[in-house]
C-alpha cells in the first residue's frame, strides 16, 4: 500500500480523480450522450434550372448525359467564387472609405474641396461686380431725362423699372417673414430635439427616466450602431481591372459603358 500511494502521481499532487471526473461531466453536461454527424450536403444554386442550364451547353459539345455529381460540384465552385469575389470586392470599398487626414504618417498634399471652393467664390464675385455694373447702368438709365430716346435707352428703363419693382417684393416678403416669426414667438423645442430621445434611422425612440420607465436612471440608451459596407459600381470596375481574367472581359467594357 505506501508502494501504491508512492507511485500514486494524482494523490502526490493533491488531486482528487472523482472531483475532477465529476467537474468535467457537469462542464460537458450538454455534449453527453449527444451524437456529432456531418450534414447534409446542400447545392448552393437550384439544381434543376441549373442541370437545365448544363444540359443545353453539353449537347452544343456533343455531350448528351450529365451526373448530378457534376452540377453540385459546379454549385459549389460557383459559391466559391462568389465568395472570393464579395471578399476581394470589401476590401476594395473599405480602403476606399478610409480616411488618412488624422494619420500622423501622412500629410495632405492637395485640397480639390478647397480648390473647387475658391473657384466657386472667384465666379460668385465676377457675377456680383456684373450685376452691380449692371444695376449701375439700369439707374443711371431710369434717372436719365432726355427728350428724344432710343429705342435701347426705353428698353433699358424698363428694365430698370422692373428691377426696381422685384427689389420691392422681395424688401416687402422678407419684411411679411420677419413680422410672421414675430408674431409666433420663438421655436419651441421638438421631441426629437428633448433630451431623453435617441434617433435611430430617422426615427424617434422614447427613453423615459426613472419614475416612468421603471430604471434607476434617466440617461439615454446607446444602441450600437451597425457599420454597413456599401459596394458601388466602381468598386466592381476597379476589381474587375485587376483580375487578369476579367480585365479585358466585355462584362468590364459594358461596366464602363454605364
Amino acid at each position: 500500500r505506501d508502494d501504491d500511494d508512492i507511485n500514486d502521481v494524482a494523490s502526490m499532487a493533491g488531486v482528487n480523480l472523482n472531483e475532477e471526473s465529476a467537474r468535467i461531466m457537469a462542464t460537458n453536461s450538454d455534449l453527453v450522450g449527444t451524437q456529432m454527424q456531418s450534414c447534409k450536403d446542400e447545392p448552393f444554386l437550384a439544381a434543376v434550372p441549373l442541370h437545365k442550364r448544363i444540359l443545353e451547353t453539353a449537347k452544343k459539345l456533343g455531350i448528351t448525359d450529365v451526373p448530378a455529381e457534376v452540377v453540385t460540384f459546379i454549385s459549389h465552385a460557383t459559391q466559391s467564387r462568389l465568395r472570393t469575389v464579395i471578399e476581394k470586392v470589401t476590401v476594395i470599398t473599405q480602403h476606399r472609405m478610409e480616411s488618412y487626414k488624422d494619420d500622423e504618417w501622412y500629410e495632405q498634399a492637395t485640397d480639390v474641396r478647397s480648390q473647387l471652393k475658391f473657384f466657386e467664390q472667384l465666379e460668385r464675385l465676377e457675377k456680383q461686380r456684373k450685376d452691380e455694373q449692371e444695376r449701375e447702368i439700369l439707374l443711371k438709365a431710369a434717372k436719365s431725362r432726355s427728350r428724344q430716346e432710343d429705342p435701347e435707352q426705353a428698353r433699358l428703363k424698363q428694365k430698370a423699372k422692373e428691377m426696381q419693382q422685384q427689389e420691392l417684393a422681395q424688401m416687402r416678403q422678407r419684411d411679411a417673414n420677419l413680422t410672421a416669426l414675430a408674431a409666433i414667438g420663438p421655436r419651441k423645442k421638438r421631441k426629437l430635439d428633448a433630451p431623453g430621445l435617441l434617433t435611430i434611422g430617422g426615427e424617434g425612440v422614447g427613453l423615459c427616466g426613472g419614475s416612468q420607465a421603471g430604471l434607476g436612471t434617466g440617461s439615454p440608451r446607446q444602441y450600437p450602431r451597425q457599420k454597413i459596407t456599401r459596394v458601388n459600381l466602381r468598386d466592381f470596375i476597379f476589381y474587375m481591372e485587376q483580375e487578369r481574367d476579367m480585365s479585358h472581359s466585355l462584362l468590364l467594357y459594358r461596366a464602363l459603358l454605364k
